[in-house]
């Protein structure tokens, strides 16, 4: 049973979304086209690669998040070294080794590039500040003068990711211009891109797997960063939890998956395997709720759709499930 998967992007509260698509594929989903932004661009690039969420739940289970934020010279400067290396590296860290860990774990997979991808599409949302767009990869690249098929995918996971003044910015030559786009964290643009892989006639659903936050708790404020560049981030992150949840329309819920994040916050990177396996079971269980009784049909009236009339299964291929018909 076909669908597409869309992620929003939440930084370490990721492992929630995971617990959902669990759930998806014990119902047995598979998956067409995934998208994401942000640490959703993380889940969606190795879901692309073959991984069941089932190993991407290991795989989140025994990382140290503290691993993508290495100590430099600056960070031994009290105070005032992370916002010195931010002023001069455009980030407080580099984001070298998250682009590290997610090449390793796609390479296990036997993909490097966006042409390695042969059965599921792959759409990455990121923010191009110099060009004022938002850039959808690998759509994008060949506007830019790269060629898609030879371009990293870690590569673009990280320019997804690149939480302005957090992670450094990726420099990307743009040909037509001659000069080089800084490229940040696609939740500047467009952090839950639910509408990326629509049409007026679907052959299967969209599932949007998106992270809320119902307590009204005041958000934290990020450690080791002094003045007003902790303000910026505590709002950065404040439009990121917030903003796509109040956008999500009432026709988008009869596809969005919400997922309550008890109270975790985007940079929470110690997290703890107990807090990251709560997390899981409350993804697990905001799934479990989603598809009782969910149809294909309810989906398309609620969002005023139609069935397509040119669905030509082959064998591979299978309409969506029809729970409760």
């Amino acid at each position: 049973m076909w669908a597409d998967a869309v992620f929003e992007g939440g930084g370490v509260k990721g492992i929630g979304l995971v617990g959902a698509l669990t759930v998806a594929e014990k119902e047995g989903y598979k998956w067409k086209n995934v998208a994401g932004t942000s640490a959703g661009s993380m889940i969606a690039a190795l879901t692309a690669a073959g991984y069941t969420a089932e190993e991407l739940y290991g795989l989140l289970l025994d990382l140290d998040f503290t691993s993508f934020l290495p100590k430099t010279i600056y960070h031994r400067i009290p105070y005032v070294g992370p916002a010195l290396r931010m002023w001069i590296k455009k980030g407080i860290y580099s984001g070298d080794a998250l682009e590290h860990w997610l090449e390793c774990r796609l390479a296990e997979k036997g993909v490097r590039t966006f042409g390695d991808l042969q059965d599921v599409g792959l759409k990455i949302i990121a923010s191009d500040i110099t060009q004022k767009m938002l850039m959808i990869l690998p759509d994008d690249l060949a506007s830019y003068g790269h060629d898609p098929a030879t371009f990293s995918v870690a590569k673009a996971v990280r320019m997804s990711c690149s939480i302005p003044f957090f992670f450094d910015p990726v420099m990307l030559y743009h040909s037509p211009s001659g000069k080089y786009s800084c490229i940040v964290d696609g939740g500047v643009l467009s952090n839950f891109p639910i509408w990326i892989f629509d049409s007026d006639c679907p052959r299967w659903p969209t599932f949007g797997f998106d992270l809320n936050n119902p307590t009204k708790e005041k958000k934290g404020s990020v450690a080791e960063v002094p003045g007003p560049l902790n303000m910026f981030l505590s709002l950065f992150y404040t439009m990121m939890d917030a903003y796509d949840n109040r956008y999500i329309r009432s026709k988008d819920q009869i596809r969005t998956i919400s997922v309550p994040t008890l109270g975790v916050k985007i940079t929470d990177f110690s997290l703890s395997k107990e807090k990251k396996d709560t997390l899981y079971q409350s993804g697990m269980k905001a799934g479990e709720a989603f598809f009782e009784g969910w149809t294909f049909d309810s989906y398309l009236q609620a969002r005023g759709k139609s069935r397509s009339t040119q669905i030509n299964f082959g064998k591979n291929d299978e309409p969506p499930l029809q729970k409760g018909s």
